[in-house]
């Protein structure tokens, strides 16, 4: 078969597409034909081997990365229902790397059925961004009463937070940058689309909220994955009694806050991810399938050919992607 292997950390040129043998499923393991294989933003950070310390340790190299997979059975292992074979399924392959290729093999217990009509693309990128989106959104309780500003809002789990709080009822502040991805922001369904390249962008979303839909509240609910000084603006524009939950700091570092400053505005702030949604993975992902197969959900995918997966990452790093990244073979 033919797969994406890392010999040596380091720039994107460092993914190699080559012919590897076949992987053979063990006891209690499928093998599956890949369809779809999602990239993350953390795959960057594990290709130039700055991801210690983090969620998911450095892999011993030579490595084929990629956790997220979508396909179709071909062969299973000892111990593995006969059933399987032949039917589509995603699975997120947890520590284990081995996605970015033709074939990949797969815990049986960690499997879930594709829906007919959801397309492997579109799993991908509810398996392992959706389930933490869903995580997230569980504690937001985002509500028709709720003005909610996403950061990065054409990103994969910014995307699910726009139609999720669209579906909510409540009033969504989108931020993206340039015109292309505002524009998706916008036909996701936020009312209020800013590109935060732009000076002045926090100025005008403060002017622009209505204080008769918001009850003079300002911005209630701010989903930041981004941090610095995006992340530190969004914060800012939180009225008395809103609430932050933080995810990530892809541009440059932590939100920076006192309990001070939760004090003189009533506020509240949530890291919303780590260690509360790890027992709850299976579920979170059953869930968040479960929103992509009743149209509650409806990814939006930037897609690349497995052949491209330095390019890939190169965009996604340069933030030239929307939505999920994903490679098909």
């Amino acid at each position: 078969m033919r797969a994406i292997r890392l010999y040596e950390f380091g720039p994107a040129e460092n993914l190699i597409f080559e012919e590897v043998p076949d992987p053979v499923p063990a006891a209690g393991e499928v093998l599956i034909a890949v369809e779809a294989a999602g990239v993350h933003l953390l795959d960057t950070a594990l290709r130039k081997g700055t991801a210690a310390g983090g969620p998911v340790a450095p892999p011993t190299l030579p490595t084929i990365p990629g956790r997220e997979v979508a396909g179709r059975v071909e062969a299973v292992g000892a111990d593995v229902d006969a059933c399987w074979v032949g039917k589509r399924v995603v699975v997120h392959l947890g520590p284990v790397p081995g996605g970015y290729a033709e074939r990949a093999v797969a815990r049986a217990e960690s499997l879930h059925e594709i829906p007919r009509h959801v397309s492997a693309a579109h799993a991908v990128a509810t398996i392992g961004t959706g389930r933490t989106a869903m995580g997230i959104l569980e504690q937001a309780a985002i509500t028709a009463d709720d003005v909610v500003l996403v950061t990065a809002a054409a990103g994969g789990m910014g995307s699910l937070f726009v139609q999720s709080a669209r579906n909510a009822g409540a009033t969504i502040v989108g931020l993206a940058g340039g015109p292309e991805k505002t524009r998706q922001v916008r036909e996701l369904g936020a009312q209020l689309v800013v590109d935060y390249r732009q000076p002045g962008w926090a100025e005008q979303v403060r002017e622009s909220i209505d204080p008769g839909e918001s009850a003079g509240r300002g911005v209630t609910v701010v989903l930041d994955g981004v941090g610095g000084e995006v992340g530190q603006q969004a914060f800012e524009l939180l009225g008395i009694g809103g609430r932050i939950l933080m995810f990530g700091w892809s541009g440059g570092g932590p939100v920076e806050l006192t309990t001070a400053d939760l004090m003189q505005r009533g506020l509240s702030a949530t890291w919303a991810i780590g260690p509360k949604l790890m027992h709850r993975l299976r579920e979170l992902e059953t869930k968040a399938l479960e929103e992509t197969a009743e149209g509650r959900w409806l990814p939006l995918v930037t897609s690349f050919p497995l052949a491209k997966a330095a390019d890939a990452h190169r965009a996604l790093e340069n933030r030239e992607t929307a939505g999920k990244v994903v490679l098909g073979t």
